[in-house]
């Protein structure tokens, strides 16, 4: 396993708000937004691992669109987690979000396949054309598939 240099790995960034979720984005439009609002007592983070001040273990996901420099974003991220640079991170996975509509081209989603490898868990989420344009709440399934699968997690529940 290759370790990100530290150019490309994520900092860690002392938070004082309590959250029962950190959506961590790799890289800028990752989708963060539109993630927290899925779950109660979310917070986004944006390109940095979340720490709490007394060392107590905060819960995470990775959230990346699947553009090149997304997955690579998310890829690294993915590393730095595995080779342990970040025990105070309860990395529960990582959340794709599509750029575009229509399916992802081969290489990504073979890139996407291997980074998914090094993660707990991936929810591939899905273009939502209507959040584009308006800001809205996703109505695809998946996003509600996503929060429920998530909160179940959360409290300890079992997990499909």
């Amino acid at each position: 396993m290759t370790v990100p240099d530290l150019v490309d790995a994520l900092p860690a960034r002392a938070v004082r708000a309590q959250a029962s979720l950190w959506v961590v984005g790799v890289h800028g439009g990752a989708g963060v937004d539109t993630l927290t609002r899925l779950g109660t007592g979310w917070a986004g983070i944006g390109r940095a691992w979340p720490a709490y001040p007394d060392g107590a273990l905060v819960d995470v996901v990775l959230a990346a669109r699947t553009h090149y420099a997304g997955l690579r974003a998310a890829q690294n991220a993915a590393r730095q987690w595995a080779a342990g640079q970040v025990p105070h991170v309860r990395l529960h996975g990582l959340v794709l979000t599509a750029d575009a509509p229509g399916k992802l081209p081969k290489p990504l989603t073979e890139l996407a396949h291997r980074i998914g490898g090094g993660v707990p868990r991936v929810w591939v989420m899905p273009w939502d054309e209507n959040t584009r344009r308006t800001g809205q709440a996703p109505a695809a399934p998946a996003y509600t598939e996503f929060a429920a699968d998530l909160t179940t997690i959360l409290e300890g529940g079992p997990q499909r």
